[in-house]
């Protein structure tokens, strides 16, 4: 089906296609930004104070992975389940560390990587099919020529 295809379908039909991905990625991080959250698990260990669930409160360190020395020595009984902690203020002015999920700008440097792998084997599939093609074109045209010259 795809030979029968011209380069200027295949060309639209991957642009629309990439247009609908992105559309689709931006509906998504908008949702889950805006959106309820993911995960309210959250692992309290220490004897950290819980302010942040019944008022309000100012974020002082986004979500963030702990140091080694934390996760290893368990000073920090926030980093023992996820190894990101998050510091928060409460309105009373008590500060409390709790644990998080992970860091969305990590997530994101591994989706983004993931893509790019993804691109570049597109792209490298694609040269060796081309080559491939080529050379059998090549192949054929040779053969057809040889079978014109053998007409007597």
């Amino acid at each position: 089906m795809l030979e029968n295809c011209q380069r200027y379908h295949m060309v639209l039909g991957l642009g629309a296609l990439t247009l609908v991905t992105i559309l689709v990625l931006i509906i998504e991080s908008r949702y889950a930004a805006e959106g309820p959250r993911r995960r309210e698990q959250q692992f309290l260990i220490e004897n950290n104070s819980t302010c942040w669930r019944h008022e309000p409160y100012t974020v002082l360190q986004e979500c963030h992975p702990c140091s080694e020395f934390d996760i290893v020595s368990k000073s920090l009984g926030v980093c023992i389940h996820t190894h990101y902690k998050e510091v928060l203020r409460c309105k009373s002015g008590e500060i409390v560390t709790k644990s998080c999920d992970r860091v969305a700008l990590i997530e994101q440097r591994n989706f983004i990587k993931f893509e790019s792998a993804c691109f570049v084997l597109g792209v490298l599939s694609y040269l060796i099919g081309y080559a491939r093609d080529r050379v059998l074109s090549r192949r054929t045209y040779l053969k057809i020529e040889r079978q014109l010259n053998r007409v007597p």
